[in-house]
């Protein structure tokens, strides 16, 4: 968002944002030690759902690179939908293969996914003008 555009928000818009974007890049950055150290419970998800270890590694990078891109002014939208993507794919496979509750953590990674979801749906919402090539027709 152009530095005008953003200031044209709303305050309270301005503050949703940056505490969204804050929470949504946390849960997909905590992830990560998991992802790429190897941990059972990440092995056990990318294995069952045929694709360790490389869709184990590729959704690290990709979750890494949205959350970067969330703090970098003229490119959070394209930070949102990345994370959009890339939680979609999370949730489909919890709803199919994986089932909402993971070895017993009683649906906490399906519900951190539903928060990264909305929250970067909302992010996306917000910063909808400045995404690239169709932003200016939103």
């Amino acid at each position: 968002m152009s530095s005008s555009a953003y200031q044209s928000l709303p305050v309270p818009l301005r503050v949703a944002s940056w505490v969204v974007r804050v929470i949504v890049a946390i849960i997909l950055l905590q992830t990560l030690f998991f992802k790429f150290s190897g941990a059972p419970e990440s092995v056990y998800i990318f294995e069952t759902v045929g694709q360790e270890p490389w869709g184990r590694y590729g959704s690290g990078v990709v979750e890494l690179i949205a959350a970067v891109l969330l703090f970098v002014p003229a490119l959070v939208p394209v930070g949102a939908v990345i994370s959009l993507g890339v939680i979609s794919g999370a949730i489909f496979f919890h709803l199919t293969k994986l089932g909402i509750v993971v070895q017993d953590d009683g649906g906490l990674l399906f519900g951190l996914a539903v928060v990264v979801f909305f929250g970067s749906a909302f992010i996306a919402w917000i910063h909808r003008h400045d995404l690239p090539v169709i932003g200016s027709k939103l």
